[in-house]
């Protein structure tokens, strides 16, 4: 385990401007103890890690150069906001990160002020940056900058070509840096990324490079004005022959490659940019996972380690892995199993290979494997081209994430009744991420699609049943499961068919309907209410949509029920048991929805989560009890004024 952190600089930095009066040596001291810091956080639980190592730098000179009280500064993502936030005035509070009630391990504005956005999905850096230069300028505070973090790979998200394209044209005073670090969770895929590899090694203009570095040497009482000159002599050279031309032909200037690891010479290319007009584009070269050396062997697994214990030498002694079963491995195993068994399958994932689990099916099926980086809106219209030519592609694919694909899955696949298979990985409360990650809104924005069959299974063995179903249906289907380990129930299945539910529980006292893995909850809830006299049925509806034709005479014949569902309840699973209900024109009792409220739910374990909006066992059976004690009071009242008549 890492020592406790005995830090001489960082606990007396409340603030960026407090990094003004250091030397370069102290701040070089600042950067190891802000890596300890890091190192000790991962090491006690699951933190982004590696990509937080690989910023140090940057963030250090980015605070030293920048008033970011005044000035902007959006950091793409988010995920590598930790040192930011250990210079910001959180040290104190570094230790909660992730935790109920802790730091959020992304920007949160109701942190610090320091934090513009509440932001976790790639890609709008840019877009919001050059907003707030805009806006800036709108409102007569041209005098700030705007500065957007971007990584490489984000760079390739549709959405910033677009910001690029809107910012060459309309000029403002605008700041990009390009973390390049090789790296998305995994290595970066693309052409674009192969493109910046080029830059990074092309000796030509490393030689350039180390020539300009002599002449500025060999300049008498050369200034800033003298050194911006041959730097920007040296640049624009660099685009026409090599091919940064890609930035400049937008109206982006390009600086770069700069070294990321050098705070001196970072901070000597931020001064020289910071006064530039017009958008410039800062290409800076970092290393993930750096300073921490198992870290830079492995960033794909250090990206966010599993709790972990070294020696002094910063030797991995054991790592505290989790033998558990999650649901994300059955749906891996399952995609292979059918790739195996049909030649037409293909997988399609958004740079969330490692997070998907899918290494295995990639290693297996190079030719059937597309990482299409992080392009989700690009994956799901890809896939349609797929299907329409006899594909059976699955698009796997966290359910926060799929919304920034909302307009293909509409267009391209749903209007064409294509056979896509969408897998929504992360359904429901994803807990530690928070709420940029949580997936609480599928069920509400699929359901509405014509042609597309919703799923949510109850268990392990649902996934994998609704996985072989979907692909026997001619049609889109989508399949949601949670961050969870995986449950199992016993007793005998029926088969998976289109819009059928199973009764797993009989029960005339009232009725429990449980939509995907909060089976186990509602299950057990009606356990503890048989042991209290009150006998419950559980139905698994396993079908959001179509919904089961039987369930509203199942409800009519209960004198009470209650939905549950790990999604937003507005438009969600409850909502659509009650339009079944009224269309089918039954008489119903009480109808009780259990589900995420309107709101945003903050980070925190899944179980703490679950709990506090009354979804884990204890909750569902209180929500039982209430209604039953409404129902027989309503009965007594009942009884009692017909004996008066």
């Amino acid at each position: 385990m890492f020592p406790r952190t005995m830090a001489a600089i960082l606990p007396s930095i409340m603030s960026p401007r407090d990094l003004q009066g250091l030397s370069p040596e102290h701040l070089e001291q600042l950067a190891a103890e802000m890596r300890k810091a890091l190192c000790e956080v991962a090491a006690s639980r699951t933190a982004h890690f590696a990509s937080n190592l690989g910023v140090v730098e940057l963030c250090l000179a980015l605070h030293r150069v920048f008033d970011f009280s005044r000035d902007r500064l959006i950091w793409d993502t988010g995920h590598q906001i930790y040192p930011h936030k250990l210079i910001t005035g959180r040290f104190g509070r570094f230790g909660t990160i992730r935790t109920k009630g802790g730091l959020m391990g992304y920007p949160n504005p109701d942190e610090s002020p320091y934090d513009l956005f509440m932001t976790g999905h790639a890609g709008s850096s840019v877009s919001t940056a050059l907003g707030l230069a805009s806006g800036d300028d709108l409102c007569g505070r041209g005098d700030r900058h705007a500065v957007a973090v971007i990584g490489d790979g984000a760079l390739p998200s549709g959405i910033v070509f677009e910001a690029l394209n809107n910012a060459g044209f309309l000029k403002k005073k605008l700041i990009i840096v390009l973390n390049d670090n090789r790296m998305s969770i995994c290595p970066r895929v693309g052409a674009l990324a192969e493109y910046l590899d080029v830059i990074r090694t092309n000796p030509w203009y490393r030689g350039l490079r180390n020539q300009a570095k002599e002449v500025i040497k060999g300049v008498p009482m050369v200034g800033g004005q003298m050194e911006r000159m041959i730097v920007n002599v040296k640049d624009s050279l660099k685009a026409t022959l090599h091919g940064g031309m890609l930035f400049e032909s937008l109206g982006v200037r390009y600086f770069g490659p700069v070294e990321g690891h050098s705070l001196p010479n970072l901070i000597r290319y931020l001064e020289l940019v910071k006064d530039e007009d017009g958008p410039i584009l800062l290409h800076v070269l970092t290393e993930k996972g750096h300073g921490f050396k198992p870290a830079e062997d492995d960033p794909v697994f250090f990206h966010t380690p599993a709790p972990f214990e070294c020696d002094d030498d910063d030797c991995i002694v054991s790592i505290k892995k989790s033998s558990a079963r999650a649901y994300t491995d059955t749906a891996s195993t399952a995609i292979g199993d059918c790739m195996r068994r049909d030649e037409r399958v293909t997988v399609l994932t958004a740079a969330m290979c490692q997070g998907n689990k899918l290494e295995k099916v990639r290693e297996e099926f190079p030719s059937r494997f597309f990482d299409v980086g992080i392009c989700e809106s690009h994956a799901v219209a890809f896939a349609a081209g797929q299907a329409k030519v006899g594909c059976r592609p699955i698009v796997d694919i966290y359910s926060t994430f799929l919304q920034r694909s909302f307009d293909q899955i509409f267009q391209e696949v749903c209007l064409q009744n294509l056979p896509v298979i969408f897998m929504l990985d992360r359904a429901g409360l994803t807990g530690p991420d928070g709420p940029t990650h949580h997936g609480s809104f599928d069920l509400g924005y699929l359901r509405l699609f014509p042609n597309l069959a919703v799923l949510a299974p109850g268990d392990e063995h649902d996934l994998t049943a609704m996985l072989d179903w979907a692909l026997t249906q001619n049609g889109p289907v989508a399949i949601r499961y949670p961050k969870a380990v995986v449950e199992r129930h016993a007793g005998e299945r029926p088969p998976i068919e289109l819009g059928r539910a199973e009764m797993l529980v009989e029960g005339h006292d009232g009725l429990i309907v449980a939509c995907g893995t909060l089976l186990g909850g509602a299950l057990e809830a009606a356990a503890r209410l048989r042991e209290e006299g009150l006998e419950v049925g559980v139905v698994n509806a396993r079908f959001v949509k179509p919904m089961d034709a039987r369930l509203p005479e199942w409800i009519e014949a209960a004198p009470w029920v209650v939905t549950v569902e790990e999604n937003a309840l507005q438009t969600g699973f409850g909502s659509a048991v009650l339009e079944t209900v009224n269309d089918a024109g039954v008489h119903a009792g009480p109808i009780k929805r259990l589900g995420i409220p309107d709101r945003f739910v903050e980070h925190g374990e899944r179980a703490e989560l679950l709990a506090d909006l009354g979804l884990d066992a204890g909750g569902i059976a209180a929500a039982c009890r209430h209604l039953a004690g409404r129902h027989l009071s309503s009965r007594v009242a009942t009884d009692a004024a017909t004996l008066h008549r």
